[in-house]
């Protein structure tokens, strides 16, 4: 789909080997919990996944899709605590709120970044939020039952799906857009990332929430004229404007005098 869309260059799948089964228990070991079986079959399968791909503008290939999954190496967690950080050095516990609302009727409950939660990095989504894997509830010991969560920018927590396989899905029929985890949030994708979702529509069922809004303005881009050839046109002068009647007589007047006063001067000569 990808690479037959306009405008679309330089689509790369990097293949990775799958990952080592003692690689996935040390893992389990360390963290204390179970990968979810689903996660662990991919793992299996591949040791993480990346496809990127760009789009052409003046013939110069810019980066916009990515797809990424971290490797059982680098599924790492998120507000551990590191042996580098000072005794009294603020972390990511300190933003827990008892008054915090918790889930109830069709609001999942938050996880939590304090000892009462395990969270894990699938994606760093470039810097625009990052993608977790989550053990809600790790205490008194760490529940089998995990779910994946996107922690925006502002360090709210989103809910996206109840598994990794899911997400995998999402992930894929986004084509990888920037910035697409925000379609599932209360305030939605930015306009530039809904420009883009315009011209490469993902493959999802959530066509409302590209409806414009009654107080914005989304330009209506058409792949197949933005991204054509340019080929340059003959710049044409601009004739100089027409002059009334009257000033054009007296013009002639004045050069017929003065081409005769020349010839008689020659003559004289």
């Amino acid at each position: 789909i990808l690479e037959t869309s306009p405008g679309v260059a330089e689509v790369t799948f990097v293949e990775k080997e799958p990952a080592e089964r003692h690689t996935i228990i040390s893992w389990e070991q360390k963290n204390s919990c179970i990968l979810p079986e689903d996660l662990k079959n991919f793992y299996l399968m591949t040791d993480g996944f990346q496809m990127t791909w760009s789009v052409k503008t003046d013939d110069t290939p810019m980066p916009l899709g990515s797809m990424v999954i971290n490797s059982v190496s680098k599924l790492c967690r998120l507000g551990g605590s590191s042996m580098y950080t000072l005794p009294n050095a603020p972390t990511l516990a300190d933003l827990e709120d008892d008054t915090d609302e918790e889930g109830n009727g069709d609001k999942p409950e938050k996880p939590h970044f304090d000892s009462r939660s395990l969270i894990f990095e699938l994606d760093p989504c470039n810097g625009n939020g990052k993608v977790c894997l989550v053990y809600k509830h790790a205490k008194p010991v760490v529940s089998a039952d995990t779910e994946i969560w996107f922690l925006d920018r502002a360090l709210y927590w989103h809910f996206l799906t109840k598994t990794f396989t899911a997400y995998y899905r999402l992930l894929i029929t986004h084509l990888g857009l920037p910035q697409w985890q925000y379609a599932f949030t209360s305030y939605g994708v930015s306009p530039q990332a809904k420009q883009w979702f315009n011209m490469y529509k993902p493959i999802t069922i959530n066509t409302a929430l590209l409806s414009e809004e009654a107080d914005s303005f989304v330009n209506k881009l058409d792949p197949n004229k933005v991204f054509k050839s340019k080929n340059k046109t003959p710049v044409i002068k601009k004739k100089p404007p027409s002059q009334p009647a009257g000033s054009q007589k007296s013009h002639t007047s004045m050069t017929s005098s003065k081409t005769s006063s020349l010839a008689g001067n020659s003559s004289r000569k």
